[in-house]
C-alpha cells in the first residue's frame, strides 16, 4: 500500500507508491503512451500534447511550466503525475509578497534562544578567562556555528523537496502571483537542484526533484525562468475530452445528460464572461443535476442552476435570459 507523507506547511502531501516506478536510463516514463496510461490510471485524462510534454520533461530532466486559464487542470496534472510516478508531492502556493523565508527556509529563533539559555553555563565556561571580547568571540567561534545548524533550520517547501528522503515532485503553483523578484529564488534550485543557506553552504538534493510550475498568465514570467523549463499550454478541453472526463468522474449521470451538460458549458465559455466555467465546476454541475433528478437539460433547470457555473452577477444576468439556448448548447449573446 502507498505510504502517505505529511510534513510542514504546504509540505510533502502525496502518497508514494514504489510499485509505480520504472527505472529506464535513470528516467521513469517509458514512452508517451506510458505517460498517458499512468495519468489515466490516476483519473486524469490527458490530451496527446499533455502526455508528450510530461514524457519529454522526464526524459530531458527539465522542469515543466504549465500555463493556461484558471480551472483547466494544471494543478491536478501535477498531483496526478506525482502519484503516477510514485513521487511525494511538495506544494508551494504562490502569492503576492511571498519571500525566501516562506518558500525556502527560516531559522527557528525561539528554539535558538531557548538553547542559548539552557547552555549559558557551558558558554560561560568556554569564555572564562578571556582577556578581551575579541578573544571570547574567537573561543565561541572555535566551538563551531552550533546555533546555525540544521537542527534549528525550518525547511519550507523548496528546501523540503531538495532535502526529501524520498523522490519528490515540487509543485510551484500559480508562480505568476508571486513578485518578479521571487523568480530569482527559483533559478538555483531549478538549474542546480540545490539551495544555498549562507550559514550552512549549499544543500544539494538527495533525490533530484521533479518540478512543475503553473501559471494563469496574470503577468509575464522572466525569460530566465522560461529558458529553464519545457512549456505546456493547457486550454479548456474539447467537448469530446470533457465528456470523457465527466463520464469518468460522474458515472451516475446518464449519457444524454452528460452530453447536454458538456455542450452547455462549451456554449457558456464562448461568452465574454469575467470567469469561464472550469472543469471542476462542470463536474459539480453535473453531480448537482443528478442529485436534482434531472435526466436532460431544459430552460428551467439551466436557469435554476447557472450559479454553479457562473460566479459573477454580471455573467449570470447576461446568461439567464438565454437559458433555453444554453440548454440546447447554443452560445448565449447579449440582447
Amino acid at each position: 500500500m502507498p505510504a502517505s507523507l505529511a510534513r510542514g506547511a504546504g509540505g510533502i502531501q502525496a502518497a508514494v507508491d514504489p510499485h509505480r516506478r520504472l527505472c529506464l536510463d535513470g528516467r521513469v516514463l517509458a514512452s508517451v503512451d506510458d505517460a498517458a496510461a499512468r495519468l489515466e490510471a490516476q483519473g486524469y485524462l490527458p490530451s496527446r500534447e499533455i502526455a508528450t510534454s510530461v514524457y519529454l520533461a522526464d526524459r530531458l530532466g527539465k522542469p515543466l511550466l504549465v500555463e493556461g486559464p484558471a480551472g483547466v487542470g494544471k494543478t491536478e496534472l501535477a498531483v496526478a503525475l506525482a502519484r503516477a510516478v510514485g513521487r511525494a508531492l511538495v506544494r508551494l502556493q504562490c502569492y503576492e509578497g511571498l519571500d525566501e523565508s516562506k518558500a525556502l527556509y527560516e531559522w527557528e529563533y525561539a528554539k535558538q534562544i531557548l538553547y542559548t539559555q539552557m547552555l549559558k553555563e557551558r558558554i560561560g565556561e568556554a569564555v572564562a578567562g578571556a582577556g578581551s571580547l575579541a578573544e571570547a568571540a574567537d573561543r565561541l567561534a572555535a566551538e563551531g556555528n552550533v546555533f546555525f545548524s540544521e537542527r534549528f533550520l525550518v525547511p519550507r517547501p523548496i528546501l523540503q523537496a531538495v532535502r526529501s528522503e524520498v523522490p519528490s515532485l515540487l509543485l510551484v503553483d500559480e508562480v505568476d502571483k508571486a513578485d518578479p523578484e521571487f523568480e530569482a529564488f527559483l533559478l538555483e534550485v531549478l538549474s542546480d537542484q540545490a539551495v544555498t543557506v549562507p550559514e550552512l553552504g549549499t544543500l544539494r538534493a538527495r533525490h533530484p526533484p521533479w518540478f512543475v510550475l503553473t501559471s494563469n498568465a496574470t503577468r509575464e514570467l522572466s525569460d530566465a525562468l522560461r529558458r529553464r523549463c519545457l512549456h505546456l499550454f493547457i486550454d479548456f478541453p474539447t467537448q469530446a475530452r470533457e465528456l470523457a472526463i465527466v463520464r469518468s468522474r460522474v458515472p451516475e449521470a446518464g449519457a444524454e445528460l452528460a452530453r447536454q451538460a458538456v455542450a452547455a458549458v462549451a456554449a457558456l465559455r464562448t461568452m465574454d464572461a469575467k470567469k469561464a466555467p472550469s472543469i471542476s465546476e462542470t463536474l459539480d454541475w453535473v453531480r448537482s443535476l443528478v442529485i436534482l433528478g434531472a435526466h436532460a437539460l431544459d430552460e428551467r433547470v439551466v436557469a435554476e442552476t447557472l450559479g454553479l457555473l457562473l460566479k459573477h452577477q454580471a455573467d449570470l444576468e447576461m446568461a439567464r435570459p438565454r437559458a433555453g439556448e444554453i440548454a440546447r448548447g447554443v452560445a448565449p449573446t447579449r440582447r
